[in-house]
């Protein structure tokens, strides 16, 4: 019985090693963003340093921050050629998340978050830009709780001189009273 339970550990042995090989976890150590396919330098479980190609779902990327968790695959069984299935940073992760939301946020903060009743875009007091758009639609109402600029003045500075503008009357020569309605 000794001898065939030695027999089967020799056997199974490589395989059973090879296996437990297959899938790893790691810790980030550099990024090459500058690839066709991401490589990254990780440190996989007991210190062992690994180079990996990291696979990103199609139209979604990012650069993370060294420090940030990995699962590495061995392909064929093979630790020459590993890749990174996930890449995710628990210092950074969005928490409090209803069920069914998902968000694409930083490590400063900015998000897109499309809650239950919802899109919340945080810039987190930076600028969100449009850029090479050469028109927006909307079909609902926009509604703005601080000013509207048109790249010269504010519409509220419009307002005020609309406001208060005045010409000549044909007849006598004199101003004109000021409007009767105003700008709102």
């Amino acid at each position: 019985m000794a001898d065939q339970r030695r027999a089967w550990q020799r056997l199974a042995g490589p395989l059973w090693r090879r296996i437990r090989l297959l899938v790893s976890r790691g810790v980030l150590k550099l990024v090459d963003d500058s690839l066709k396919l991401q490589g990254v330098q990780v440190t996989l479980l007991g210190g062992e340093p690994a180079q990996a190609e990291r696979f990103q779902q199609y139209g979604i990327t990012s650069h993370p921050h060294p420090g940030a968790e990995a699962v590495v695959a061995a392909v064929g069984g093979a630790r020459a050629h590993l890749v990174a299935l996930a890449v995710d940073d628990r210092r950074y992760r969005l928490k409090g998340l209803a069920r069914g939301e998902m968000a694409i946020y930083d490590d400063q903060g900015q998000k897109v978050h499309l809650t239950r009743s919802g899109i919340v875009i945080d810039g987190v007091g930076k600028p969100v830009n449009f850029v090479n758009c050469p028109d927006v639609y909307m079909d609902g109402n926009l509604r703005v709780t601080g000013d509207v600029y048109d790249g010269v003045s504010s519409m509220q500075g419009m307002r005020d001189i609309y406001n208060d503008h005045d010409h000549a009357e044909n007849d006598s020569g004199g101003p004109t009273d000021p409007p009767n309605q105003g700008m709102n």
